[in-house]
């Protein structure tokens, strides 16, 4: 069996027995030196709960500063540990007023600010189980997210909701019939309370294996699917985690993520709290709406660590002014973590090119592999070293799926790799009856760790899916090359066309590079022609506002520079305005809905 793991005795954890094959003694020995650091995270205490931690912070450190709050056009907004503490405690008042008792469930439906946070710690405290939503914006279709939120209220049975006055009635429409809501709070309703009653609450009384939160993933059913985490996986991961990129309490994190989203959640909002790292926090929205707020910020409180998904590369690189850049300065960012697959190289590049003369250093772009399941990361990769790029031929690694190195004069593809598994964490390539592949060749990645989910919310039936011989399956895919995993996809939007496994991604990068096309917003996937009886490709490419003429000229540049940079002949291309294509809460292309929308549409053509 092939495994690439990082593990030893003395931090070993797994649940499964018997599995001590060999660690890699050199990596090992970087992962838990941290000599070189200044205030290493210490260890975490045995059997931790979110709750005893944040109290115990409270305790010593009262006054110091756990969060900065960013809006735009107001001041900065420091929430010290006290703060956090007395406004949690209110919700966690409110809440056991309301009879919500440990062990259940209640959703947030809050935007970026002191509700969302003091909502979030007070449903821990009261041990109930909180779970953060996406409030409904300009970018959700307002259809799709009310199907989801009665979707959500449907399987996870949520006990309270906890979200503004003004968005109460259509909470109270999407939990109509759903009987085990028995609560629906108002924010503005709830005040700070003293924090002499913290000890009183149920979650003092929380066990380590107790579910602690859920994370729901992005699309249109994801929703559905709770991702469950108890305080035991939750410290797991971040001393592991910690570890892997050197954190101190020296770092300064700052992050726009939202808290919907595993990335957010833990490296943009938990990791910093409970390891006593300040964190400077945007919104989404003011990032959305002016991408130099992150830089501006970096420069004003010296961060050191900032994570992104691979379009926000782009986005920044293509969307800053130099002008909103005068003065900034980014010499004090040690790793910019891209943590969204695949990641592209070019994305790298431009984002480098474009920041380097603010300070920003080529060693500080570094890359991660991270999933909800795992509660965040899986590898990391750009701390010790500058991450490895493998030049691979893009015909092999499409037709052959094996990443070959490519030759002098071949067509090559430079990918990037996610980095070495974390502490504690085991990773596999498999093909579909669940045997190891070689070195290189792609297969779905499955891994194993001391920081896995307890299971999907309510869904044993998903749960049990989800692994293979206590092995969960990710449906991602990749390879190893050198001990280090590349993430080339995810396998369900894997396209097979006459037995070739076509990467959509890939050709939705070569249409973004047609004039004309907005970058990013291409979507391609596979729809089944019973007559040739095989998948066939269809690209959608929103453009910018033209006429029939130039949309068939474009489409004919995109099918041209599509089939030069690939081996696939586009039959179908549709072009269409801005706005055409869904996207998913995280802001991800929605390749299921946009094919679900694009077959409703030809049905009624």
């Amino acid at each position: 069996m092939q495994k690439h793991s990082i593990r030893c005795m003395s931090c070993l954890r797994l649940s499964k027995p018997g599995n001590h094959d060999q660690h890699n003694s050199s990596y090992h020995q970087a992962t838990h030196t941290n000599s070189k650091q200044e205030n290493p995270i210490p260890s975490m205490a045995s059997n931790p709960t979110i709750s005893h931690v944040v109290h115990n912070l409270y305790q010593q450190e009262p006054e110091r500063i756990a969060i900065t709050l960013l809006f735009s056009n107001q001041p900065d907004q420091n929430i010290t540990y006290r703060r956090l503490i007395a406004g949690a405690a209110g919700y966690a008042k409110a809440l056991s007023q309301a009879g919500i008792r440990p062990g259940e469930v209640v959703i947030l439906i809050l935007q970026h600010g002191t509700e969302l946070i003091y909502s979030f710690f007070g449903a821990i405290l009261q041990g109930a189980i909180p779970s953060i939503m996406p409030f409904l914006t300009e970018k959700l279709a307002p259809d799709e997210y009310r199907h989801s939120l009665e979707a959500l209220f449907e399987i996870t049975a949520p006990a309270a909701v906890i979200t503004y006055p003004e968005f109460i009635e259509e909470v109270r429409v999407a939990a109509k019939g759903k009987k085990s809501i028995r609560a629906i709070l108002v924010s503005n309703e709830v005040t700070s309370i003293a924090d002499s009653m913290i000890a009183e609450f149920n979650g003092q009384y929380s066990s380590p294996r107790d579910i602690v939160l859920l994370q729901h993933s992005s699309g249109t059913t994801g929703l559905q699917k709770g991702v469950a985490l108890s305080h035991e996986a939750v410290f797991n991961q971040l001393e592991s985690y910690s570890k892997a990129i050197r954190l101190s309490k020296s770092d300064v994190i700052v992050s726009w993520l939202p808290l919907y989203h595993d990335m957010g959640l833990v490296a943009g909002f938990l990791m910093p709290i409970l390891t006593q790292v300040r964190l400077i926090l945007l919104s989404p929205f003011d990032w959305v709406r002016a991408p130099f707020r992150l830089m501006s910020a970096i420069s004003k409180y010296k961060g050191t660590l900032t994570w992104q998904p691979n379009f926000a590369y782009n986005f920044c690189a293509q969307k800053i002014r130099s002008r909103d850049l005068e003065g900034v300065d980014l010499t004090s960012l040690r790793a910019v973590i891209n943590c969204s697959e695949p990641m592209y190289w070019e994305s790298h590049q431009m984002y480098l090119e474009r920041f380097q003369p603010y300070g920003l250093r080529a060693d500080a772009l570094a890359t991660s592999y991270a999933m909800a399941e795992n509660v965040f990361g899986v590898t990391q990769g750009g701390i010790e070293k500058p991450v490895t790029i493998d030049h691979v031929n893009r015909q092999a690694l499409s037709s052959q799926r094996v990443a070959k190195l490519s030759l002098e004069g071949e067509d090559a593809l430079k990918m990037l790799s996610a980095g070495f598994p974390i502490e504690n964490t085991q990773l596999r390539i498999i093909d579909s009856t669940g045997i190891d592949l070689p070195e290189r060749h792609i297969g779905e990645i499955a891994i194993q760790s001391d920081c896995m989910l307890s299971g999907y919310y309510n869904r044993p039936d998903l749960t049990s899916r989800a692994f293979l011989d206590g092995w969960y399956l990710t449906g991602d895919l990749g390879y190893f090359a050198n001990g280090e995993l590349y993430v080339t996809g995810r396998k369900k939007d894997l396209i097979i066309v006459g037995g070739k496994n076509i990467y959509p991604q890939d050709l939705e990068k070569l249409a973004s590079d047609v004039p004309g096309v907005y970058p990013g917003r291409v979507v391609a996937f596979g729809v089944y022609n019973q007559l040739l009886g095989t998948e066939e490709v269809v690209l959608i490419a929103e453009a910018q506002p033209i006429d029939t003429e130039a949309r068939h000229k474009i489409a004919d540049q995109i099918r041209t520079h599509v089939n030069r940079g690939s081996d696939i002949a586009l039959r179908y291309i549709k072009i269409v305005d801005r706005a055409w294509l869904l996207k998913t809460s995280s802001g991800k292309i929605a390749r299921q809905a946009n094919r679900d929308k694009y077959l409703q549409e030809e049905r009624h053509v």
